[in-house]
């Protein structure tokens, strides 16, 4: 019997432990290092098949736009693999956009898993990751399901093993598009290239996101969240291209006072300020890994 719904899909964000540009293509594009972690910061869908081939969506949280990513998604993979079925998207948007979290690639990659499913159409991973990464770069990596060495404009993936861990990550009002971080005079291209053994052997040395300082510079709220995680963690840096910022919580025997220290940046998340505070743990792998043969 073949399901009419998928409910209780999990879309989690990433952070980027670091982030060096090491080059700009010829077509503009920039080259990058990273590595992204999976965190239990997620957004949640529910998927209906429809009978008469539309793809809808309806929004349980803060509005999207209306040629939403995980929209664009499923008519992607019903073009491409030729189904006349489609699909009614729900989606309870907890992710906030514009933070460097990946929350908008991430619903598309749930997307494409779960429809690859309910339409019954079994495409392997690589599949679904050529696809994926025709709709953004962050895509495939969401898609692969497991925390990433990455490289390239994102599409070089190489699955890394991370202890488990837990961050305080901060969210500031402003949204930054990403267009402004990558075109501001103060972002660097030239930082040497590393290798993903080094980063295993001295993950401390990987402290740095090249793109803070146009970041910063674009907004005095980031400066702030900055501020307010290192005075209470010791250290902060940015995820992405911003605007969330984060700060590793190591030691188990710290969790009391990590608490504390999330209850009072929470105190600045007044109703109607616009600051989200959360206390995130690394997930292993992408809830859904099982869900695409390799």
């Amino acid at each position: 019997m073949s399901l009419s719904a998928l409910y209780d899909l999990p879309a989690p964000a990433k952070l980027n432990l670091f982030l060096h540009v090491v080059g700009r293509r010829p077509d503009g594009y920039h080259l990058l290092q990273s590595v992204f972690t999976l965190i239990d910061w997620c957004d949640t869908l529910h998927i209906e098949r429809r009978a008469d081939g539309k793809i809808s969506r309806e929004d349980l949280g803060p509005a999207l736009p209306d040629d939403d990513l995980c929209t664009r998604a499923a008519r992607a993979l019903q073009a491409a693999s030729g189904v006349t079925q489609g699909a009614h998207i729900a989606i309870d948007k907890q992710v906030p956009w514009g933070a460097g979290l990946g929350g908008g690639s991430s619903d598309a990659a749930t997307t494409l898993i779960a429809l690859n499913r309910l339409w019954g159409l079994h495409w392997p991973r690589a599949r679904l990751l050529e696809l994926g990464l025709t709709l953004g770069a962050d895509v495939p990596f969401f898609i692969g399901g497991h925390n990433a060495w990455v490289e390239g404009i994102g599409e070089q993936l190489t699955p890394i093993d991370l202890p488990p861990a837990a961050y305080a990550v901060l969210k500031p009002p402003v949204t930054v598009p990403t267009s402004a971080i990558f075109s501001s005079p103060l972002l660097t291209r030239d930082t040497h290239r590393t290798t993903m053994s080094f980063f295993l052997a001295q993950p401390k040395s990987f402290e740095k996101n090249d793109l803070q300082a146009s970041a910063e510079a674009f907004s005095s709220q980031i400066v702030d969240g900055l501020e307010i995680l290192k005075q209470n963690f010791g250290l902060s840096r940015m995820s992405g291209s911003g605007s969330a910022v984060f700060a590793p919580c190591e030691a188990q025997s710290q969790e009391s006072s990590v608490n504390m220290s999330i209850a009072r940046i929470r105190s600045l998340a007044t109703p109607g300020s616009g600051w989200t505070a959360r206390y995130c743990s690394s997930l292993a792998h992408h809830p859904l890994l099982s869900w695409c043969a390799d």
